[in-house]
């Protein structure tokens, strides 16, 4: 199991390094350029299967325990270690990053975007998914921090390399502001450690806010969770986000929405509930009161781009939309209830499943069209997909009926536990405020069944005006099958067996809200 872990976080590093290696000649197939794409569904591969044996031998019995651990002397002088661990709550996610990872690079093989040399963007592919697994594995704050880091560099070069329109300017929008909300966050990780003389986030954990002051947890949880919000993220730190993935490759804004953005939830339930409870305590209403602001803005502004005449992007809508997702998250784990944050975290794995397929389609329907623009794709030679493409539209559908929480997909539970949660938050915070949240997130849930309702009408339907006899596009594909069927599986699945996901992350949840006590 320790090997298994340090495998999966640095078994991509190595891949990296290897894919910018000349091909041997027996490998290199019809091109050197098949052949390092080749690689990369490899390496990605034998992650993804390493996560699963993972996943198989992980104790079920003990899910809040940290398990397949490894704990290394690094830096002496900082007490910095090589800390790795695993538990209920970190699993789902490390599991979600590998099967997405490797998704896209099945896709990217038959798919690949237009750019550079594939050598390059399979190193970066490969070094995004190690950084991004570390992140959900290292137990060390500094570490976390650095894991955290490792990935803006080459999603980065993803966009401003093998995006589309605008994509320099988007590529440096999302670096400036995700580096800036960093350089805060480090300076809340630095005081925490100094405070306590330790960066280790399990003792942390288990301490519980005792050896810092209210004071000084109320400071480090504010420049924490500015770098945790705009990666998130949080209304209104959050512009950055359609634009990045307006200008995207597919596989770019499929790992950005189904696997970076959790990156900075997951900092907020692993380091500032456990470690600062006091000072997260203090800032809770106002973490709720802007999750819901996104709920509503986020819904808003689908809605605006979903008007015919507004010539709205499809994937700056789905960007939006995982705004207000991400909002259901938010207002979980402001709700410090272990009802609300199992809900986050179940929101969390939903969102990257569903949004995950939802980028998919959409970068299957630009291939076809040359274009993304809703009012192009729903006009008198637009899409109507059922027609046209049905087995395309079908998937269509089904993405954006899961994504507005349809009951029986994955979509549903995550959003309901979270308002749950605020519905009865935790000692000391204002029912009364929390009641208001939950109001208002209700209401963004019926915004949302708009917008996505919208969506499918014009893009599966059609309008009024569509010629009768359009020619039939190109369906779903094999390697589009492959890589969009598991998505489709493991949202079916959540959704109908919810316990799956909620029996590994709710014992380990209630340990972190109690201190590290079982």
């Amino acid at each position: 199991m320790q090997f298994l872990l340090a495998f999966i976080v640095v078994g991509p590093l190595v891949g990296a390094v290897a894919a910018l290696l000349p091909a041997p000649p027996g490998l290199k197939g019809k091109s050197p350029g098949q052949a390092v794409l080749r690689h990369g569904v490899t390496v990605t591969g034998a992650i993804l299967l390493a996560a699963i044996v993972l996943a198989l031998g992980f104790d079920r019995d003990h899910p809040s325990k940290m398990q397949a651990t490894t704990d290394i002397k690094w830096i002496p002088t900082l007490n910095v270690r090589i800390h790795l661990g695993i538990d209920g709550i970190s699993l789902p996610l490390l599991v979600l990053t590998a099967l997405l990872t490797f998704l896209c690079a099945l896709y990217s093989y038959f798919k690949m975007p237009v750019g550079p040399s594939p050598k390059a963007f399979v190193a970066l592919l490969l070094v995004l998914e190690s950084g991004t697994l570390a992140t959900f594995a290292v137990l060390d704050l500094l570490l976390f921090f650095l894991a955290f880091e490792m990935v803006l560099i080459p999603m980065y070069f993803l966009i401003a390399r093998w995006g589309g329109d605008q994509r320099q300017a988007a590529a440096w929008k999302f670096i400036l502001y995700t580096l800036l909300g960093s350089v805060v966050m480090l300076l809340g990780l630095l005081l925490i450690g100094l405070k306590t003389g330790t960066f280790d986030m399990v003792a942390l954990a288990t301490d519980n806010g005792r050896g810092m002051t209210t004071s000084v947890q109320v400071i480090a949880v504010l420049a924490i969770g500015i770098g945790l919000a705009v990666k998130t993220p949080m209304w209104p730190l959050h512009s950055w986000l359609p634009d990045a993935h307006t200008a995207a490759p597919t596989v770019g804004s499929v790992l950005l929405a189904g696997v970076l953005l959790k990156m900075g939830t997951y900092g907020f339930v692993r380091i500032v509930l456990p470690i600062a409870p006091d000072g997260m305590h203090r800032f809770a209403p106002y973490l709720a009161a802007f999750a819901v602001a996104g709920i509503i803005y986020g819904s808003l502004a689908c809605l605006a781009l979903a008007k015919r005449g507004n010539k709205g992007d499809l994937k700056r809508l789905i960007a939006y939309s995982s705004v207000g997702h991400m909002g259901f998250v938010l207002l979980g784990i402001a709700s410090m209830t272990p009802t609300g944050v199992n809900g986050a975290l179940f929101a969390n794995i939903a969102h990257g499943l569903i949004t995950g397929l939802l980028f998919f389609l959409v970068g299957a329907l630009k291939d076809r069209y040359g274009t993304a623009d809703l009012d192009t794709l729903s006009g008198a030679t637009g899409a109507a997909l059922y027609g046209r493409a049905p087995r395309l539209g079908g998937l269509l559908a089904f993405a954006a009926v899961a994504s507005l929480g349809l009951p029986g997909l994955a979509g549903f539970w995550g959003e309901m536990l979270a308002m749950f949660g605020a519905f009865d938050p935790a000692d000391g915070l204002s029912r009364s405020a929390f009641l208001t949240f939950v109001a208002i997130a209700g209401f963004g849930t019926l915004l949302t069944a708009a917008y996505l309702l919208v969506v499918v009408r014009r893009v599966c339907m059609g309008t009024p005006g569509t010629q009768p006899h359009e020619p039939r596009l190109v369906d779903v594909q094999g390697y589009e099958a492959a890589a969009w069927s598991p998505l489709v599986a493991l949202t079916v699945l959540a959704g109908l067996w919810p316990a799956v996901l909620l029996g590994l992350t709710d014992p380990a949840v209630h340990k972190l809200l109690a201190g590290g006590k079982s």
